[in-house]
């Protein structure tokens, strides 16, 4: 397994390390991932990022497949975790987390990893457009400490949307203003991605301290 491990930048107290999984479509070095790494970085998080088979075999063939069927990525997180969770140069607590997908395969095996906390970016609770199908079940009794980092303006999940469902109270949602499935808001809003991305990794941190 190759990894990009970004230690916390220098002069920062080391607060704890995110293992960071990306999405369905973008590899772990798009241009999403480092900006959130840089700021992960910047607030005291070790950033640990890996790519699961399909995207491994997608960089090496330069074809583009889909993702893998959810039992096989589930099994590289496991594997991804087991390899990395004592690892003497990485920062203590061990958090665990995604983009997207990434961040929805985490969620499905935090309790089962012993994880100390969750974080997800732009949770896909459904599929655009069909909000009635939501995948949120094992989000009503997760037990792992839980950060969603939610847009407002995300077509996979918008706070009406999610207002009714039962969360454990383990999970808290933060919504960004304006921001799309990328947290990243739209010009007329005055609003910045990096100033999201900022926000987001400070509470990453304020996690990781906790545990």
């Amino acid at each position: 397994m190759n990894y990009l491990i970004d230690q916390p930048a220098a002069g920062k107290s080391p607060c704890g390390t995110l293992i960071f999984a990306h999405g369905a479509g973008a590899p772990m070095d798009s241009d999403y991932m480092q900006a959130l790494t840089a700021e992960l970085n910047a607030a005291g998080m070790a950033v640990v990022r890996f790519e699961f088979p399909y995207m491994q075999q997608r960089r090496e063939t330069g074809k583009k497949r889909p993702p893998d069927r959810a039992p096989i990525l589930l099994d590289c997180w496991r594997e991804v975790y087991g390899e990395l969770s004592n690892r003497t140069e990485l920062p203590q607590p061990i958090l665990v987390g995604g983009k997207s997908m990434g961040g929805r395969m985490a969620s499905m095996v935090a309790d089962e990893l012993g994880a100390a906390g969750l974080c997800c970016f732009g949770y896909p609770f459904h599929t655009p457009g069909k909000p009635e199908k939501m995948r949120t079940e094992h989000l009503l009794t997760i037990k792992t400490p839980t950060l969603i980092f939610q847009g407002t303006r995300d077509p996979f999940g918008k706070p009406n949307e999610l207002a009714p469902v039962p969360f454990s109270d383990a999970v808290k949602i933060h919504w960004l203003e304006d921001g799309d499935h990328d947290l990243k808001p739209r010009k007329l809003s005055g609003l910045l991605q990096q100033e999201h991305l900022k926000t987001v990794a400070a509470l990453v941190s304020e996690l990781a301290r906790l545990g």
